[in-house]
Parts: C-alpha cells; sequence; structure tokens
C-alpha cells in the first residue's frame, strides 16, 4: 500500500465531508440539504475542471454511508458492456448491511450517445429504489435531455461575486497543506499560483506539490516554472524546425495545454506578425477546446504547434 506520505496531494487532501469542501454558497447549500434529509436524488454535477464534483459527491455518499461504485465515464464508461455487467450487478444486489447504493460516474459527458446513454437512461429508472446514480461532467450539453430530466442539476460556475471569497478560501487551504508537509512558502509566490490555476484547485495542487520539492515556494521558483521553456519553444516555431519542436513537447514536463496557450497568447505580439495574429488566436482557441476530447494529449499540442508554424507568419 502507498504510503500517506507518498501521496498526490490532490487524493492526499481530498475532503471526506461536505462542510470542508470549497464551493460556491448555492453549490454547498442544496449539498447541506441533502444531508438533512438523509436521502440523495440522482444528480448531474457539471462545470469547470477541478471545481470539486467528484469530491463532493463521494463526500455526500460518505456521509450518508452509502455504498459506492466509481466508474471512469471516459475509459469504461464509454463500453455498452460496462453498464450490461459491471453496474447492472452493482445496482441490482442488496448491501450486505442494507445500506443504499450510489453508482458515481465521472466524465460522463463522455458516455456514448448512441448506445451507453440510451441504457444508462433505463438503468436510472429500473434501479431507482435501490441505488441513486451521480454524474460529473464538463460539458452537460453532451449529455441528452432524458438524462437530464432524471437527475437534479447543480452547476459548478462560479458567481463573479464569489471568485475572491473562494480564492481566499483555497489559499487558506493551501497554506495549511504546505505547513502540515513543512514547506515554507512566500505568501505572494503562493497567491500567483493560485490565482493562475483558479478554480482548478486539482490543478493548484499538482503543480505546488512538485515545486515544494525543495522545501520552500518563492518567487525565484514560481518565476521559473512560468517561462517554462516558452522562449525555447518560440526560436523553435520562428525557424518552422518539426523534428525540435517534437523533441520540446516531449521533453517538457507537466506540460499542459491551458497553460501552454496563455503563455503563446501571452507572448504571440513579440514572435507573430500583426496579419497572422488572428488566425494564431483562432488556432489556440480550437485546439483548447479539443484538448477536451481528445485521447492523447500530446499529439494535439503538436498539432497546434504544426498549426501555427504552417498558418501564421512569425518576426
Amino acid at each position: 500500500m502507498l504510503e500517506l506520505s507518498h501521496m498526490v496531494w490532490s487524493e492526499k487532501y481530498r475532503p471526506t465531508v461536505v462542510e470542508d469542501c470549497i464551493l460556491p454558497k448555492a453549490t454547498k447549500k442544496a449539498a447541506m440539504g441533502f444531508l438533512k434529509t438523509e436521502k440523495l436524488p440522482n444528480l448531474l454535477l457539471s462545470g469547470p475542471a477541478g471545481t470539486g464534483k467528484t469530491t463532493l459527491a463521494k463526500a455526500l455518499c460518505n456521509e450518508l454511508g452509502y455504498e459506492v461504485l466509481l466508474i471512469n465515464g471516459s475509459n469504461e464508461g464509454r463500453l455498452i458492456d460496462t453498464l450490461r455487467t459491471k453496474i447492472a450487478q452493482f445496482a441490482s444486489a442488496r448491501s450486505f448491511d442494507g445500506s443504499h447504493k450510489c453508482v458515481i460516474i465521472d466524465e460522463a459527458d463522455y458516455l456514448t450517445m448512441e448506445s451507453v446513454q440510451p441504457a444508462l437512461r433505463n438503468f436510472i429508472d429500473e434501479f431507482t429504489i435501490n441505488c441513486t446514480f451521480i454524474l460529473t461532467c464538463n460539458f452537460p450539453n453532451r449529455l441528452m435531455e432524458p438524462i437530464h430530466s432524471r437527475c437534479t442539476h447543480i452547476d459548478f460556475t462560479i458567481p463573479a461575486n464569489e471568485i475572491e471569497s473562494l480564492t481566499k478560501q483555497i489559499f487558506l487551504r493551501i497554506t495549511t497543506i504546505l505547513k502540515d508537509n513543512q514547506v515554507e512558502y512566500d505568501n505572494v509566490a503562493l497567491g500567483k499560483i493560485v490565482k493562475k490555476y483558479f478554480p482548478d484547485f486539482r490543478k493548484t495542487l499538482n503543480e505546488l506539490q512538485p515545486l515544494s520539492a525543495g522545501g520552500k515556494i518563492d518567487l525565484e521558483v514560481v518565476n521559473s516554472v512560468d517561462s517554462g521553456g516558452i522562449d525555447d519553444l518560440i526560436d523553435i516555431l520562428r525557424d518552422r524546425d518539426f523534428t525540435k519542436m517534437r523533441k520540446w513537447v516531449a521533453s517538457t514536463p507537466n506540460l499542459e495545454m491551458t497553460a501552454l496557450c496563455r503563455k503563446l497568447y501571452n507572448k504571440a505580439n513579440v514572435f507573430i506578425t500583426n496579419d497572422s495574429l488572428p488566425q494564431m488566436i483562432l488556432h489556440l482557441a480550437r485546439y483548447q477546446y479539443t484538448d477536451n476530447f481528445v485521447a492523447d494529449k500530446e499529439i494535439n499540442i503538436v498539432a497546434l504547434l504544426i498549426e501555427i508554424m504552417t498558418d501564421c507568419e512569425t518576426k
């Protein structure tokens, strides 16, 4: 078994009760209401990545004492056999201790609309007495309307007037985690990281954990990561050197599409001509979107950089 000290922080510090979840006020109020009634309806939790959808689902089931089956919708959930065997067997059988059951389907927007989603709709109806279904997704419009109608929809999009409050809550939670791991930190440096990845708390922790390996988070560490070798990439794009570009992508640790697009966007005026700027921005926007659906994200990043090299004039 993996020692607790070696666990990924996003799992090690995942809240197990609703009260500890960092959520918009309306979302938390709704969740607390479910706990008071001690009854959980079928739920559709939608919103940006890393905002606590799966964490809330697990915390609700934990506090209500539900037996849980977790399915990854982007992987095994795409297979109709997963419903016919794994989910059906779990949902149809009663728990040994008589507790209620819950199937949590993560990334449910990846479920195949032609086969899996219609079957899931029927499963929700068939097993409603014995089993609750919780679906999490980034894009609720990719789920068919009959599934929407069978679930209570909770949107995790953060209201503009709560951004400051939630940012502060995340900042304070992270300071507690750093202290627990005996990591020194500079408030300004830590604030830059929190603001950079907000509202994705999971991404924030995943970036902080390797940065904290030296025992200190300061501006020097943060600034060195922010540069991320982007200047080297810009030189490669100017030279239209495909081989070097692929090597750069393969050798850059923790490379993530959204962060890369933001860096290229911020530097666009430096290396892209004015006539080509609109085309580059369209490429950045399109590939950020497709990154949510592709199987191999490295190939998607390479494809973006190829488009920039071939379609955009550099200075």
